[in-house]
């Protein structure tokens, strides 16, 4: 049972010294309503920041906001809560895409080719806000799926998704009739998850390992502490349906392939561009592009599964696994996935654009995922991707034990906590 709650939202006040209303446009906020939990509060606490992506938040409560499109020239924003209102009390970079994590008083952050470690000092402010150091480079970046998504675990490794530059490793990418490259080349430097260290400089592919192979794009990705693995979740491929009509209609188009959770351990392969995940069958399928007819299985039988399938195209953007106090004991350790919402489910209505939660026991889960928040389109039946309201993309806890998250289509930013 869900409840919708009204909220009068916070103004963002704005600090002069780092930007200005061309930046950040400040208005007064008339109430939204998304559907949460019964004993769940929702606060607006930024009405417009940019373009957000990912978001992350740093020992002393600040929190910083990755870009995917240039505000004022800058593409990380600093944000600092005082008497309840929250401040820009910086912005840096001259880069945008998605990855930014905090970690031990540095913060990290990564454009398309490379990752950067910027230090945080004493007053929370980054000190080397000119020169960070550069602990990354020569990352493959070929427009599709070009963002470097990032997670740290506990043993000073940085985990950075290299997105495959393609749908399904086609020939002629997303051609009707033209067969997938067998192998893939693409895989010698993107499909995967790449493991580096974080106390090296411009390590490239060389001194890196290919942690994890064929996934086509990971953007949310987190470490998990409760049982120390990686997790990731996989954005499927598309067009299954206006590549191959002749095998799949407009519900098997608009449903498969699955979005991936998945448990990522080192060596794994998902099977991407080969195969893809059927949620409906519980099995990975082989391509069409590869000889498959929706239900054969061939070589992909024996490729690693996923620990959860979701509906197709809803585009999972973000993962947390919640480790605060303040929501009930059965959130804890269990997992956040941020849903940005589908494009291509026509002629069915689009899906998505919602915040999902994943009950986990000993790093599995524990039961069926639910739907945390949703009605960020603003509408009951949504069409076309363009009429949404908002669409979910960056999620991260806060000091206090909320949950933040970001949109990345207003500019909005949510948090959601639990009323004691």
């Amino acid at each position: 049972m869900k409840i919708w709650f009204a909220a009068m939202a916070l103004l963002v006040a704005i600090n002069a010294s780092s930007c200005d209303s061309t930046a950040i446009k400040v208005n007064d906020l008339s109430q939204q309503d998304i559907s949460i939990p019964v004993g769940f509060k929702n606060t607006i606490i930024v009405n417009t920041l940019g373009r957000n992506r990912h978001i992350s938040v740093a020992a002393n409560g600040d929190l910083f906001v990755k870009l995917e499109k240039l505000s004022n020239g800058k593409g990380i924003f600093q944000l600092r809560e005082t008497n309840g209102i929250w401040k820009v009390i910086d912005s840096f970079c001259n880069y945008t895409g998605t990855g930014i994590a905090v970690k031990n008083n540095f913060l990290y952050a990564s454009s398309d080719e490379e990752v950067f470690k910027y230090t945080i000092g004493s007053d929370g402010r980054i000190t080397n806000v000119s020169a960070p150091e550069k602990i990354i480079t020569g990352l493959a970046s070929k427009r599709q799926h070009a963002s470097k998504s990032i997670a740290l675990d506990n043993a000073g490794n940085i985990y950075v998704n290299i997105g495959a530059y393609s749908n399904a490793c086609q020939v002629a990418d997303r051609t009707a009739g033209s067969p997938g490259q067998d192998p893939c080349p693409i895989l010698e430097e993107a499909g995967g998850i790449w493991q580096f260290k974080t106390n090296a400089l411009n390590q490239s592919y060389k001194e890196g390992l290919r942690y994890v192979t064929g996934l086509r794009n990971v953007v949310g990705l987190d470490w998990n502490a409760s049982n120390n693995e990686l997790y990731v979740m996989q954005h499927g491929r598309d067009q299954l349906g206006q590549l191959n009509p002749d095998m799949y209609n407009d519900t098997t188009n608009a449903e498969l392939p699955s979005e991936e959770f998945i448990l990522a351990k080192k060596g794994n392969d998902f099977g991407w561009p080969y195969c893809y995940y059927d949620h409906l069958q519980g099995k990975k399928i082989l391509g069409p592009e590869y000889g498959g007819d929706g239900k054969k299985q061939g070589r992909c039988a024996d490729k690693d599964q996923p620990i959860m399938g979701f509906p197709g195209h809803w585009a999972p953007n973000a993962l947390l696994f919640y480790t605060g106090n303040q929501f009930p004991e059965r959130y804890k350790n269990g997992a956040f996935i941020a849903f940005h919402g589908s494009w291509n489910r026509a002629p069915m209505r689009q899906g998505g654009y919602l915040v999902a939660f994943v009950p986990m026991k000993d790093g599995k889960p524990s039961g069926p995922y639910e739907i945390f928040a949703n009605g960020f389109t603003g509408k009951e039946e949504l069409m076309s991707t363009g009429d949404a309201k908002y669409r979910p993309c960056g999620l991260a806890m806060s000091a206090d034990g909320s949950l933040l998250v970001s949109d990345s289509k207003a500019g909005r930013i949510w948090k959601i906590s639990y009323k004691m």
